[in-house]
């Protein structure tokens, strides 16, 4: 059952979960996306096929906000912005590391290198040969006993960002073993989570933000849920 966040008749955001795949990809597991079909042609007794453009994606392991575009006007509308204006599209991330930042706030900026067959992204202080660029902002916002909790805002996308670049810093997400992680979390994801998304409206034009609760059932994120509620 997907948990959907936000809908039109252009676009739909759903909660991802960290089991859930956004595209097919080569485990054959059924994506996110044709979950949300379904929900559109079960709803509105759609026949036939039902569009769904994919314009926004999030790592397998990472919940949180997910857009999905209703139409072809709004899929075309909404890759430009991801891909061309990334700065009118402000994306805030939740993240638990496993060690406090040197830094309570700061911004970071890195030269990323993807390396395809292993599926990670190596992080350069230095501009490297075929690397991209990639800034980010982050800031310490509490603390358990073991863990920290800093929010992330998106300057850039690119692939695996905030996971290469928090670990660059000594700050590795908890439970991404990829990145540094010391073990895993029981469920197989990470305690990263798109918090919310804010942009223009492809159709509209209406500034939105849509915003996902945590993951249920992990106690870390009520945690650190609850600290900003009581702010």
């Amino acid at each position: 059952m997907i948990e959907v966040l936000y809908e039109d008749n252009h676009i739909i955001a759903v909660n991802k979960s960290v089991s859930d795949i956004v595209q097919g990809d080569k485990t054959g597991d059924e994506p996110l996306s044709e979950k949300v079909k379904a929900y559109i042609k079960a709803k509105y007794n759609k026949p036939g096929d039902v569009y769904l453009g994919v314009p926004h994606r999030v790592d397998r392991p990472v919940s949180g906000v997910v857009v999905f575009a209703r139409t072809s006007k709004a899929l075309t509308r909404l890759n430009k912005m991801f891909q061309e204006k990334e700065r009118e599209i402000k994306k805030i991330y939740w993240a638990i590391t496993c060690e406090q930042p040197e830094s309570e706030e700061g911004e970071l900026t890195h030269y990323l290198v993807r390396d395809s067959e292993k599926n990670i992204t190596r992080a350069y202080t230095r501009p490297q040969a075929h690397a991209k660029e990639a800034k980010l902002y982050y800031k310490l916002i509490g603390s358990s006993d073991r863990y920290y909790f800093l929010e992330v805002q998106l300057y850039t996308g690119r692939h695996h960002q905030i996971r290469c670049q928090l670990a660059k810093i000594g700050c590795s997400i908890r439970g991404d073993l990829k990145y540094g992680a010391p073990r895993s979390n029981p469920d197989g994801g990470i305690n990263l989570h798109a918090r919310s998304i804010s942009f223009t409206h492809p159709v509209s034009k209406q500034e939105i933000t849509i915003t996902a609760p945590v993951p249920k059932g992990d106690s870390l994120w009520k945690l650190f849920d609850d600290s900003q509620k009581s702010r």
